[in-house]
């Protein structure tokens, strides 16, 4: 007998029963095929190992239990279906037009996040977002958005792995997301988790796995006979390092030569680069000078940094439409009926994003 929900718009699924559960079947879906062939392809033995060697977090009987999880976690995160639209509405309450509201983990899921980490522009934007993801509101994510989460967060790993692009952004990402989930496996009870608990323990083994790959990275030396940065005359290569507006880009840069890291010294780079993102009344609350009776600039900009936020840049972010309450990508472009739509259209840090859903 058919299962009939409450919603009479909803188009129906089949589901089948498997070995593993209940499975969604999508007769014209090529992701069901490709879900089942990964899942023989998993591990049956997973076992997670902390500083000691000689400490197991969990014995090896359970180690069989959580691959099973395991694969149907994966399992779901590929045969899932997820929205990619171009604009969705932010309602934060029920209209007469519109019923509910418009959740983190539903703006999510429907905005193509997996598609916007191809594009370089949008890069940042995405990890930054995951990482203050990571920090406060993961268990507040359904369970069909914390895989989509962890769907786009492999693709990034392996993106990295892959070009090598901007790994210490995704060591930091990693970094506070197995912290989380660290405090949340060790407070089992005293927080609602979605989902079971040995699926939390299989996400943090392979967070544990990512960073680990990621500290093994060798990166590949490129080959070429024609022009190189060292070739570039003194003030071009200025002018590189004064357009970085984040300090450990402006360090690592600085390690390539010694004449990029005589550069990189420069008191009056630093100088800009703390006169950019902080004021001049917390320059005086945390003053560091040095044997001479200088400010310390360098010093100053990490001091500071602690204490207060930097301003971020991005090559493209979201944009919301305060006349529509439309979150959308500045290029794709949305249905706007204002008289005037660039008045009323404004930039979408990854912190507005999630202070958008704060209800």
């Amino acid at each position: 007998m058919p299962f009939l929900g409450q919603d009479w718009r909803s188009p129906g699924w089949r589901w089948v029963k498997t070995e593993d559960g209940w499975k969604r079947c999508e007769p014209f879906s090529p992701a069901l095929q490709d879900g089942r062939n990964q899942l023989n392809d998993i591990s049956h033995a997973v076992i997670l190992t902390g500083d000691d060697e000689d400490e197991e977090i969990y014995s090896t009987e359970d180690c069989g239990f959580a691959a099973k999880k395991r694969k149907k976690d994966h399992f779901g995160t590929d045969s899932q279906c997820f929205y990619h639209e171009k604009w969705i509405y932010v309602h934060k309450e029920s209209t007469r037009e519109r019923h509910g509201y418009c959740t983190l983990g539903e703006a999510f899921n429907r905005l193509d996040f997996s598609s916007a980490i191809q594009d370089i522009r949008r890069f940042n934007y995405v990890v930054k977002l995951l990482q203050l993801i990571a920090k406060s509101q993961l268990t507040s994510l359904s369970g069909a958005a914390q895989k989509n989460y962890f769907n786009i967060l492999d693709k990034i790993v392996r993106k990295v792995m892959e070009d090598q692009y901007n790994p210490r952004l995704i060591k930091d990402l990693l970094q506070d997301l197995s912290s989380t989930l660290c405090i949340l496996i060790r407070g089992v009870g005293k927080s609602v988790l979605v989902g079971n608990i040995n699926i939390w323990m299989c996400r943090l083994e392979t967070v544990l796995l990512w960073q680990q790959q990621l500290k093994n990275l060798q990166m590949n030396k490129h080959v070429n006979n024609g022009l190189t940065l060292s070739d570039l005359p003194l003030h071009m290569l200025n002018n590189i390092l004064y357009r970085f507006s984040d300090g450990w880009d402006i360090i690592t840069l600085g390690q390539v030569t010694p004449t990029l890291y005589m550069l990189s010294e420069d008191r009056q780079l630093w100088k800009k680069l703390c006169q950019y993102h902080f004021a001049e009344k917390q320059f005086c609350r945390h003053l560091i000078l040095t044997e001479k009776g200088h400010i310390d600039w360098k010093l100053m900009y990490f001091a500071l940094q602690k204490y207060y936020p930097i301003k971020e840049q991005y090559g493209d972010t979201l944009h919301f439409c305060r006349h529509c309450s439309i979150l959308f990508w500045k290029d794709t472009g949305h249905p706007c009926t204002a008289s005037d739509p660039n008045t009323c259209l404004m930039p979408v840090s990854p912190q507005h994003f999630i202070d958008l859903f704060q209800f």
